[in-house]
């Protein structure tokens, strides 16, 4: 068997980092597995389905490193619904029904004071052809109901029915159906709910993995009974955990909450958003990971914890600093050049550690090659007029930093913070930054001296 993974968001907004770990969470399991991964579009409603929004998914993705092995749409398969919409019909296993929702949320609420559990009660299965006709007639419209095979033949007396599994994140899990109530398959307007073109797409495109969040639990025991009533076999579960943000809010593709695409913008590395968004909420120490081959080694469903995630954007600046200051000069070369910096590999090396995003290197060329604002406090401006007449002569090497100090040390009695300071702030504006000693060399001397009051 190969294995074959899923992701199906519904193009309704940009994808956000909880969408991406689902992805991420799928992708690396068809990684580790020799398996492949399907970009599965949920297109189906109209109003909110936007191409523009899937367009910008498979960017997002790809950004992350993730490249399906093939894309679908739900809008191009309907024929394949209907059909099995057909087939179940056909069966007595999808009933038409005609309650408002005004009248379902009455209904629940007199079971709820009754001490009920408020599950549908299969009136319409009781209505007779006439009847059928005459709530017709009165323009009420239909939307159809799956039964659930939890009971003996006899719908109004329902038994106890545990669907059990075992979950690739949760363990055995088990759900019984006379707890739920028969969902709705299809809407009064015609067009489907989620469950069954899922269902259908998952059959007909092989997909023997189903990794997805643990919102969808109660979900699993309604779809393995539409699995059976179709003839297929159910795949294999896993449910994570959801990733939420700090204070424990969930995450929502319509308020833009943490978007790939601004994470992306905000210039951060793939990496840093994968190794974060992966490692959450897991019993791994969550560090930055270089690929996602490595990160693919180190993924293991079972470490998920059943906890929420807690996702704390914070987090980012710390591990996408960490995988910045390892990069080499040739992975950042043409980034820095689309960034208008036509920096050597002396420069990169030297500046890297001080960058928290690729985009930072800007700054310190502009600090190098460019001109600066320096500042020098009033205490200290006759000592730095002062340095400038113990400059060394001759080249600006490694060296120069050292004799020049050490001579005004001499000269001044100034030492410590109160002698390099003053130095590091009219020559780079800065508190603190890379070794004066290895950047005095690139500053040059006619920029020294320009950034030296007299």
């Amino acid at each position: 068997m190969t294995v074959t993974v899923r992701f199906a968001p519904s193009p309704t907004g940009h994808i956000h980092i909880g969408n991406s770990r689902t992805a991420l969470f799928n992708w690396l399991f068809a990684k580790k597995n020799g398996g492949s991964f399907v970009l599965r579009f949920d297109d189906t409603d109209k109003e909110r389905s936007k191409a523009e929004f899937a367009d910008a998914t498979e960017l997002d993705l790809a950004w992350l490193g993730i490249q399906p092995a093939r894309v679908e749409r739900q809008s191009d398969r309907v024929a394949s619904y209907e059909a099995a919409a057909e087939k179940l019909k056909s069966d007595g296993l999808l009933y038409p029904c005609y309650e408002t929702a005004d009248e379902l949320e009455r209904r629940r609420s007199r079971a709820r004071a009754l001490g009920r559990p408020p599950v549908y009660d299969r009136a319409a299965l009781k209505l007779s052809a006439d009847e059928k006709a005459a709530l017709e007639a009165e323009g009420r419209k239909v939307h159809w109901r799956f039964l659930l095979p939890n009971h003996d033949g006899d719908p109004f007396a329902p038994r106890r029915t545990e669907v059990t599994w075992t979950d690739l994140c949760r363990g055995e899990q088990s759900v019984d159906l006379a707890s739920l109530s028969d969902p709705v398959l299809i809407r009064e307007d015609g067009t489907y709910l989620y469950t069954l073109p899922s269902i259908v797409d998952d059959i007909d495109m092989g997909i023997t993995h189903v990794i997805r969040g643990e919102d969808h639990v109660a979900n699993t025991g309604v779809q393995y009974a539409i699995f059976k009533a179709l003839g297929a076999e159910m795949p294999t579960f896993g449910h994570h955990n959801l990733l939420t943000t700090r204070d424990g809010e969930g995450l929502s593709k319509r308020k833009g909450a943490l978007s790939i695409g601004s994470l992306r913008e905000a210039g951060l590395e793939p990496m840093a958003v994968a190794s974060l968004a992966v490692l959450t909420g897991t019993s791994q120490a969550v560090e930055p990971v270089s690929n996602l081959d490595v990160l693919a080694e180190k993924f293991d469903l079972s470490f998920v914890s059943r906890s929420a995630a807690k996702f704390d954007p914070a987090d980012l600046g710390g591990l996408n600093a960490k995988l910045v200051h390892d990069m080499p000069f040739e992975v950042v070369e043409d980034r820095l050049r689309s960034l208008g910096i036509r920096a050597s590999e002396t420069f990169w090396l030297l500046i890297r550690e001080n960058c928290e995003k690729v985009s930072d290197a800007q700054h310190y060329w502009q600090i190098v090659y460019g001109s600066i604002d320096g500042k020098v406090s009033e205490e200290d401006r006759e000592f730095v007029a002062k340095a400038r007449d113990f400059l060394p002569e001759g080249d600006i090497t490694e060296e120069t930093w050292g004799a020049w100090t050490s001579a005004l040390k001499a000269d001044t009695g100034r030492k410590g913070r109160g002698l390099f300071m003053p130095l590091r702030r009219a020559l780079t504006g800065l508190d603190h930054g890379p070794d004066m000693k290895a950047l005095l060399p690139l500053i040059g001397r006619q920029n020294i001296l320009d950034r030296l009051p007299g």
